[in-house]
């Protein structure tokens, strides 16, 4: 998938939030070194950044397109173009970080011993993932998905997205770890309206099941279902203005 920085940013304090409370809770005082897993736009590193000023911050990510824009916007720090399953460093990172990322990779639960491998010892990983719980909008996704002419074209969309119990990464990274932090959090975003939620999954996870569509018609009927349906699950409030529910998983292993 081409990532669009542009569009992904256009709910970017509620795409940052998570990020700067994953920040926050991570125990290591002074790194020497940080790496931003799948840091897309910046806006995540941007919060390392400011939470560790005088550290090597690197971020790594497989769009261009991301990269590019966080290059242009912070050239002080080092960016990578890489897959996260590709990174190879040649010494170990003081805090190996990813913000909204991992679940994007099926198998992300294997590559998570590898990856606290390579924090140092004093150091952590910490990663926020939508939760294994998925949002009513997702449910409605999957829903048309499977209803219409396409439905045999979206087996892949259906399992992009894995996201494991947060016990499931207890047991994978306690047995190795001096101590594990775990929690999760339902953020309530304030949306314009039912549309802008479409707007929001958009740029993200209903990018796959659009394209897998034909022509501009079948993307025009998905989403125009997709826009129906979610209006009649998430009401206006007394302001006109939709909350929109998100719960996410946070992790912090220490080494």
């Amino acid at each position: 998938m081409d990532w669009n920085p542009g569009g992904y940013m256009r709910f970017c304090d509620e795409r940052t939030r998570p990020s700067v409370d994953l920040v926050n809770r991570i125990k290591v005082e002074k790194p020497q070194t940080v790496i931003d897993l799948g840091c897309g736009p910046g806006n995540s590193t941007k919060i390392l950044r400011k939470r560790w000023p005088d550290a090597r911050i690197v971020g790594l990510d497989s769009s261009a397109e991301m990269i590019e824009t966080a290059r242009s916007e912070m050239p002080a720090i080092e960016w990578t173009l890489s897959n996260i399953e590709d990174w190879q460093p040649e010494a170990s990172y003081d805090v190996v970080f990813s913000n909204a990322a991992l679940q994007w990779i099926p198998k992300h639960a294997l590559l998570l011993e590898s990856l606290f491998a390579k924090v140092t010892l004093g150091g952590a990983i910490a990663f926020q993932i939508p939760s294994s719980e998925f949002p009513a909008v997702r449910l409605l996704i999957h829903e048309i998905a499977q209803e219409g002419a396409w439905a045999g074209r979206m087996d892949g969309p259906l399992g992009q997205l894995t996201m494991e119990t947060p016990g499931t990464y207890y047991n994978l990274l306690t047995p190795s770890a001096r101590s594990v932090d775990i929690w999760q959090t339902e953020y309530f975003h304030i949306m314009d309206s039912a549309a802008a939620i479409v707007d929001w999954i958009a740029t993200t996870g209903l990018r796959a099941f659009l394209d897998a569509l034909e022509s501009e018609e079948e993307i025009s009927l998905f989403t125009a279902l997709l826009l129906e349906r979610v209006g009649q699950i998430y009401q206006p409030q007394v302001d006109g203005r939709v909350l929109f529910p998100f719960k996410r998983t946070f992790v912090v292993a220490y080494r």
